[in-house]
């Protein structure tokens, strides 16, 4: 029994469900924005440091610690839901992102009581810049949705096979658009980047997130594989609308 299409679910064209309620998804899209929205707020902002053996102090972005998860996520939601529902996720996470850099710039500009001592500080965690919020907003968007593309594509090209290959060839795809959009626009030219300094550190996160996705693979098959039987049906995208500017499901 292939773990990625178990023989006991039923197979089902997305088209078909209408909307049709899932026990999950709800959950699934909730835990999608909120992870989002922590690696933004906690793990951007923040570089820490690890003491490896044999190597010594390495720095490291505390975003590492969501990513991985993130990961997991979007593959889940689009090889267990299908295109259309992790279509609504992206386009819920990106309008939470969206209000959030709003909201962020509100409240740091607003003057701070004269006995109040924490504008620097609040400042430092919240006061982002606003090309690197822009960066960040539209590499997620568009490396997404070729990732959720991808993968509902490779599944009824594989016949619901194989699901180590989606996730990984999809990870290739999306994330490589997303770091191809990403520190181009936020870093191009900007204080203290060469160009060819850009271009390395573009490089190495590609390779670093595609690294995550095969580590995370076994985890990935268990999580796919709850939902699919909780929800008992396996879903494939043969006659979605891929279009990204929509909501409907």
């Amino acid at each position: 029994m292939n773990a990625s299409h178990p023989d006991t679910l039923a197979a089902v064209d997305a088209a078909q469900l209408s909307g049709r309620p899932l026990r999950y998804f709800d959950f699934m899209m909730a835990a999608f924005v909120t992870i989002l929205l922590l690696s933004n707020v906690l793990g951007a902002g923040k570089v820490a440091i690890i003491d490896l053996p044999g190597i010594g102090p390495w720095p490291f972005g505390a975003g590492i610690l969501f990513f991985p998860i993130g990961y997991v996520l979007g593959d889940v939601l689009t090889e267990v839901y299908g295109y259309a529902r992790a279509r609504r996720c992206i386009w819920a996470g990106t309008a939470a992102m969206l209000f959030m850099a709003l909201m962020s710039y509100v409240v740091v500009a607003l003057p701070p009581a004269p006995d109040w001592t924490g504008q620097a500080a609040y400042e430092a965690v919240f006061g982002q810049v606003p090309r690197i919020v822009i960066a960040s907003i539209c590499a997620f968007w568009a490396g997404e949705f070729v990732n959720s593309f991808v993968m509902a594509k490779m599944k009824v090209w594989s016949k619901g096979d194989h699901l180590w290959m989606r996730t990984i060839g999809s990870t290739i795809a999306g994330q490589g658009v997303d770091s191809l959009i990403f520190y181009p626009l936020a870093f191009w030219g900007a204080a203290g980047w060469t160009n060819a300094l850009v271009l390395k550190v573009l490089a190495t996160q590609w390779i670093l997130k595609v690294s995550w996705e095969v580590i995370l693979t076994p985890l990935t098959y268990l999580v796919v594989g709850f939902l699919k039987k909780r929800e008992g049906v396996d879903i494939y995208d043969q006659s979605t609308d891929f279009t990204p500017f929509a909501t409907k499901i």
